[in-house]
């Protein structure tokens, strides 16, 4: 990948339109994780230091193109950002007009997600937004896989277009993880179903050294190995694409481990009662909920001498807390391997939040779909536009006089 970064261009007295994402829970009109607006603020921070008018662009929840109602705007998360930066932000609503940055150096687009051809990448509004400024900065990698006019079509438009610190580094991240990987790779994919990543196994199964599997996903991977799961959740229908991607990674002399031992009950509940079995023991009412002490602390060796860690899910029911050992000693052992290691999904996050191990991480993506899109080996629409307008000499490079 290659593309200009903000910080490889002169910013002084231009205009830089930020998209970015702050698409925040509100609860009764008041934000309720911030974290978002925060991970946004150094790129915006960065602008302003280096003199540019800044226009911020965010979507928020899933309003009705046409119309904006108090529900759907984005004042809120304006207010929270003039706190934040120590004066009070403006929400715009005309875009077809140049902004007056007379008062003030730093403006909020009312929610972009409200402008007519929005969500069709309409190459009309991507040239409204475009018009808007000098400099258009993408620094929003969980939006990265929809082509949207705010995230694709303003690009193609823009005198200059490039990635923010916040987007940047997320690039870099999965470069390092995937693109010049240091070996041994292995690889963590775990959640409910196969369906929902069989597309990333297959990619990674290509790649890594180890893919390692947990969850429902690791219980139809042993249905594919024949052993009895008991009434454990797992997709039948998938067994042999299961069985396929084992003897992809057997065949490059890979890996896929399986367990020897898991941690199972008799009901799904917080109050569920965990018993560690052989793999070989499950009863008929049996579910398999964790897997157990002994593979885990077999997984910490792999990972111990990893070079490469990308961890995508839990490796059980973390949430209930005698489901949560096998997770725990994976993710010590991620916090503590030297090998770079990248982490993402809301559920990997929490689970590192869970156990105090955010620090000890190399790098965390708070991206979903655009993650999960980029491991299975997709081309994600913005990234695509980002390196066609690198090939662009832009005007506004340091070297501007």
């Amino acid at each position: 990948m290659h593309f200009t970064k903000i910080s490889d261009l002169n910013l002084n007295k231009k205009t830089v339109f930020i998209r970015t994402d702050m698409n925040v829970p509100l609860q009764n009109g008041s934000i309720s994780d911030d974290t978002r607006i925060k991970a946004g603020l150094t790129t915006i921070k960065y602008a302003l230091d280096n003199g540019a008018n800044v226009i911020v662009a965010t979507h928020l929840g899933r309003p009705t193109e046409g119309s904006c109602t108090s529900e759907d705007s984005v004042k809120p998360i304006a207010d929270l950002l003039g706190t934040l930066l120590g004066h009070p932000i403006p929400v715009i609503n005309d875009i077809n007009n140049p902004i007056d940055f007379t008062a003030h150096n730093i403006v909020m687009l009312e929610n972009i997600r409200c402008n007519v051809g929005e969500k069709e990448n309409s190459p009309k509004l991507g040239q409204t937004y475009a018009n808007l400024c000098d400099i258009y900065v993408h620094d929003a990698f969980a939006t990265a896989h929809r082509a949207e006019a705010s995230t694709d079509a303003v690009g193609h438009f823009a005198k200059v277009a490039c990635a923010g610190l916040l987007l940047g580094s997320e690039l870099d991240a999965l470069k390092k993880a995937l693109g010049i990987p240091r070996h041994p790779v292995v690889a963590i994919v775990a959640g409910s179903k196969v369906s929902t990543k069989l597309s990333i196994l297959n990619n990674l199964a290509d790649k890594v050294d180890y893919l390692i599997v947990g969850g429902g996903i690791l219980n139809t991977f042993l249905l594919a190995e024949g052993y009895n799961i008991g009434k454990s959740l797992a997709e039948v229908n998938l067994v042999n694409e299961a069985r396929l991607i084992m003897e992809k990674m057997k065949s490059r002399g890979g890996n896929v481990p399986l367990p020897q031992d898991v941690v199972t009950a008799k009901e799904f509940s917080p109050q569920a009662s965990a018993t560690k079995k052989s793999i070989r023991d499950i009863e008929a009412d049996d579910m398999i909920l964790d897997i157990g002490s002994d593979f885990a602390n077999s997984l910490a060796e792999i990972i111990k001498s990893a070079g490469t860690i990308i961890w995508n899910g839990p490796m059980g029911v973390f949430e209930f807390d005698q489901f949560a050992g096998g997770t725990k000693i994976v993710a010590n052992a991620i916090a503590m391997s030297n090998g770079y290691s990248l982490a993402g999904g809301g559920d990997t996050i929490a689970a590192i939040n869970k156990f105090g191990l955010s620090d000890k991480m190399d790098y965390i993506s708070t991206a979903g779909g655009a993650l999960l899109e980029y491991l299975e080996g997709k081309t994600l629409p913005a990234i695509t536009m980002l390196e066609k307008q690198s090939l662009i000499e832009p005007a506004t490079s340091r070297g501007e006089q």
